[in-house]
């Protein structure tokens, strides 16, 4: 069970100043990019895309965690820090760079007790964690679920389809490429633990089963014979 954190609880304001220093901070990596930054052509490299996707995580991160009896402070936190450092570094090393940065502002600009610190900290590190999840305390398991979720339905389906442009794909592959969406999502599901993510994971996925047969009844020259 997560420990709850009563003493020192995230305020509004609180968080809405670690979020503009976290979109800060995304900027500042593209800004730096000639300095060694990892921002690519495709837009979801870009500091928007990736913030939006930061706000994702804390909403179904939060959502999990109130369902299942995690800390919701420590893992919307953990969720708001999770991919800061996602431009600058390379892929293997973005969560403990991701962990040092939130520490660093944790223990610089609030007053949270250090077992808060801490257990954000822990979640960060983890939530790049690829084998069984269960191992791992319940506020990271939270984080990772959200992290996950936010790959598969109709978010997964939109950001292939406009892959497709960048890869100079006609529509007529659409169908093709959100199969892909719904093939990873399915395995993606196979990771998540809680009750609460496995049913937005079914939810999700069934919209996108959805989106493809519309795909395949509406798009003349698909070949559905297969």
């Amino acid at each position: 069970m997560g420990v709850e954190i009563r003493e020192s609880p995230v305020s509004e304001d609180e968080f809405a100043a670690m979020e503009r220093f976290v979109h800060d901070y995304l900027e500042a990596s593209v800004q730096s990019e000639d300095k060694g930054g990892r921002m690519r052509w495709y837009p979801w490299h870009s500091a928007d895309y990736r913030f939006n996707h930061i706000r994702n995580v804390i909403k179904l991160s939060g959502k999990i965690a109130s369902q299942e009896g995690a800390n919701t402070d420590v893992t919307r936190v953990a969720a708001l820090f999770h991919d800061i450092a996602k431009l600058e570094v390379d892929q293997d090393i973005h969560a403990e760079e991701g962990a040092r940065i939130a520490r660093e502002y944790l223990e610089i600009q609030t007053d949270y007790p250090s077992s808060f610190v801490e257990q954000v900290c822990s979640a960060i590190e983890d939530h790049s964690y690829q084998r069984e999840i269960t191992d791992l305390p319940l506020e990271a398991r939270c984080l990772i679920e959200a992290d996950i979720l936010d790959k598969i339905g109709a978010n997964g389906a939109a950001l292939m389809l406009l892959r497709m442009g960048y890869e100079s794909r006609t529509h007529m592959d659409s169908a093709e490429m959100v199969e892909r969406v719904l093939e990873r999502g399915i395995e993606a599901k196979k990771r998540v633990r809680s009750q609460t993510a496995k049913d937005i994971a079914d939810r999700r996925l069934k919209r996108v089963r959805w989106f493809k047969e519309w795909l395949e009844m509406e798009i003349a020259g698909i070949d559905t014979s297969e």
